[in-house]
């Protein structure tokens, strides 16, 4: 695979991720919304043009080198495609959550993380809100990740799809049947769950930190119940506004209070 075909599946998948998650929430609406869509939407064009001037495709780039070099675990053990795909999906999926928790826990990188709590309503555009600081910031981790793991280009690609959809899902204003999100809580992350994530209080705010699956929260200590049922006020402790596209990029150089 080459890093054009590469850029296309992704923003395919980024397509059909947007689609599908809007998609339930129009149909299982949790609450009445407010507008932060145009923040969010904001952020997101300039990571696009930031990581797209820095980075490009350079995951596929780091995989397939990593291939050529017969460098990472996969490439040493020789693992076959069929089994690297769920151990790719599986082992970068808990660098999200490590970095994640590690957003909370260390100060520098929660001054950037921050913005991302900032959204007053929690909705897909929602899952789009990050300060470009912090994508910058976690690409060293991520590549890294591919390389020391060995990735298949192909199990890489998969994994960046995958992500999206549980991204966009999880931050949608969606409301699951008890029964249904009950039974998804088993292992993937609901939006009840990740809802809880979002909190102005603590400790839940310092809870629920996993992307696709919530095997990390559950084994790692940091898991915690949620359901649709509940209201949850979102947005940062003491936050008593919604916050412009240009407070929300300065929001990382200035003084925290929370």
């Amino acid at each position: 695979m080459t890093e054009e075909q590469f850029q296309i599946i992704r923003a395919v998948a980024f397509a059909l991720a947007v689609a599908f998650a809007f998609g339930l929430q129009r149909q299982l609406p949790h609450a009445p919304m407010r507008g932060s869509c145009r923040v969010n939407v904001g952020l997101w064009g300039i990571n696009l043009a930031v990581l797209g001037g820095v980075c490009g495709a350079c995951a596929c780039t780091i995989s397939r080198w990593a291939a050529v070099h017969h460098i990472g675990i996969l490439h040493v053990w020789d693992v076959p495609p069929w089994f690297a795909l769920p151990i790719t999906i599986v082992g970068l999926d808990l660098v999200s959550y490590l970095w994640h928790r590690a957003n909370h826990l260390i100060a520098v990188l929660w001054r950037f993380h921050r913005v991302h709590h900032s959204d007053l309503s929690f909705t897909v555009s929602t899952g789009v809100r990050f300060h470009p600081g912090e994508l910058l910031l976690s690409l060293p981790l991520r590549l890294t990740a591919i390389a020391l793991l060995g990735a298949p280009v192909v199990a890489v690609v998969m994994f960046e799809a995958l992500f999206t959809v549980a991204n966009l899902v999880e931050h949608g204003n969606i409301n699951f049947r008890p029964g249904l999100e009950r039974w998804l809580a088993r292992l993937l992350v609901t939006p009840a769950l990740h809802r809880r994530h979002h909190t102005r209080r603590r400790p839940e705010l310092d809870s629920n930190f996993g992307t696709i699956f919530t095997v990390w929260d559950r084994l790692l200590g940091t898991y915690g119940e949620s359901s649709s049922a509940l209201q949850i006020e979102v947005g940062l402790p003491g936050q008593q506004r919604a916050l412009p596209l240009r407070t929300a990029l300065t929001m990382p150089f200035v003084g925290v209070r929370d």
